[in-house]
């Protein structure tokens, strides 16, 4: 079972950049492909990148966040990463990693983008 343990959010301004982690414990991450997902208020849960098992590749991403943000991994750390430039408003949200398919949900980051 994978434990997952986000942090990296904060206050930022609209243009800004945040680089999200995503620590996990637990056996075999490099045998997951993992994924980054957020919530704003009010709102469903949505997806927002993913990345496969070996960090090949650039990753599949929402069409909101496309060109802004970037996923990344270190399977050698057991770390996902998601580098979000250029933020916007509308991308304020907690946001969450985990494997796919789904496991238990971790507590999230909250990130806020003021105008």
């Amino acid at each position: 079972q994978v434990q997952l343990v986000e942090s990296g959010g904060g206050l930022v301004q609209a243009g800004g950049s945040l680089r999200l982690s995503c620590a996990a414990s637990g056996r075999a991450f490099s045998a997951y492909n993992m994924g980054w997902f957020r919530q704003a208020p009010g709102k469903e849960r949505e997806f927002v990148a993913a990345m496969g098992r070996s960090g090949g590749g650039t990753g599949n991403y929402a069409e909101s966040v496309k060109g802004r943000f970037t996923i990344s991994r270190d399977n050698a750390k057991s770390t996902v990463y998601l580098q979000m430039n250029n933020l916007k408003p509308e991308d304020t949200a907690v946001y969450y990693c985990n494997a796919i398919p789904l496991r238990p949900w971790g507590q999230g980051t909250q990130v806020t983008v003021s105008s």
